[in-house]
């Protein structure tokens, strides 16, 4: 692939910086959440003492090393870093160890992070991205914005705002009232969620690369492997799965063992046993993990994860693709490199493009919209 110029790099940093803003928006939330259960159990809303400067140093180190790095060096220059380091604190006074708990926040913002980023790719391969520019320009950021920045179907709004520009409608006025709209239809749909949940919150982590053209159960919880397996009728094959990862990294059986731990695992096995039925060499696929190690960079907590990305990516991309690089690698890392909104950061696992269509089962590729509009 060629290197991009300047000129080309820009909005791939930009769209960079915006994927990893969106996903420490995420983290903040999440944050946020485990901070309100923690005063309900202790039932106290009483103003916590101030951290002292070495946990606050410690709380640093922690986020260092267990986020990865774009997002957490986005989190400690934030100006509410030092009430969010605060939170944790207060967490490990009450007994929760950041050890345990900050890899699943990681694993989130990762999603929500990857997300945006397959949009952008796809929004760029289908030459939309002016209208992406529009959206930022014309919207506040929140939560109407990263919706509609983050769905699988953006490529498509994107595609629907050009024939609307064709007709001669002003395009930044139906936006502006859309968001208006929006933000009741986010507030209306959050109390419907917050009394009855229909979807499994493992089911809505799981939405994106990993799910894209696999049927999976609402009710999915990856939480309990056993479960998980059943729902996904692989329970018989699980082993033969395994044992095929093992094989495909002779002499990395240790690492191969932490991806078949992941809590994601039964998602990779699933679109194994996909792709077994539909007759398409698994073990060919897995070779490519060997091919290309970048998954070895990152922290060591999260290398089974990285790894459960880099085998998604290496099943879901055609044995005839050239690319040497992941999207992601080529999407973000290198974006943010160049990028005045983030520091540069060592490439991510490597992971696929365009995730599937929104938050319910099943998972199925959106078709892409066909674009009739002259270039302006």
């Amino acid at each position: 692939m060629a290197t991009p110029t300047p000129d080309e790099r820009e909005p791939f940093a930009e769209a960079a910086g915006e994927a990893v803003q969106t996903a420490v928006m995420a983290t903040r939330l999440v944050l946020a959440i485990a901070d309100a259960i923690r005063r309900q159990r202790q039932k106290s809303m009483e103003e916590e003492p101030p951290p002292s400067d070495q946990e606050t140093s410690e709380t640093a180190d922690s986020i260092k090393k267990l986020l990865p790095s774009d997002i957490s060096d986005a989190l400690l220059t934030g100006a509410d870093w030092p009430q969010m380091a605060q939170q944790l604190v207060a967490l490990q006074r009450a007994g929760v160890n950041l050890d345990q708990i900050l890899p699943g926040v990681g694993e989130i913002a990762v999603t929500v992070r990857d997300q945006v980023a397959a949009n952008t790719e796809r929004v760029a391969r289908e030459g939309t991205g002016e209208w992406e520019r529009m959206l930022r320009e014309t919207l506040p950021a929140g939560p109407v914005r990263e919706a509609i920045l983050s769905s699988p179907t953006w490529p498509d709004i994107a595609a629907q705002m050009a024939r609307l520009d064709e007709r001669g409608v002003d395009v930044r006025q139906v936006l502006a009232s859309a968001h208006d709209e929006g933000l009741g239809v986010d507030q209306a749909v959050g109390k419907v969620l917050a009394a009855a949940p229909t979807t499994s919150r493992d089911a809505m982590l799981s939405y994106g690369p990993l799910t894209t053209g696999l049927d999976i159960p609402k009710d999915l919880v990856l939480s309990d492997r056993d479960r998980a397996l059943r729902q996904l009728a692989i329970v018989d094959a699980n082993p033969k799965y395994v044992r095929m990862v093992r094989e495909a990294m002779p002499g990395r059986e240790r690492d191969a063992d932490l991806m078949v731990t992941a809590k994601q695992w039964p998602l990779v096995a699933y679109r194994m046993a996909d792709m077994e039925r539909k007759g398409q060499p698994v073990t060919d696929h897995l070779a490519r993990l060997m091919k290309d190690t970048s998954w070895e960079e990152g922290p060591g907590p999260q290398l089974g994860s990285r790894l459960v990305q880099a085998a998604n990516d290496a099943l879901r991309r055609p044995l005839d693709d050239p690319a040497a690089e992941s999207r992601v690698q080529v999407n973000t890392a290198a974006a943010r490199a160049t990028s005045a909104t983030v520091g540069p950061t060592k490439p991510q696992a490597a992971k696929n493009a365009a995730p599937a269509e929104p938050g319910v089962a099943p998972h199925r590729t959106a078709e892409p919209a066909t674009r009739n509009r002259k270039t302006k």
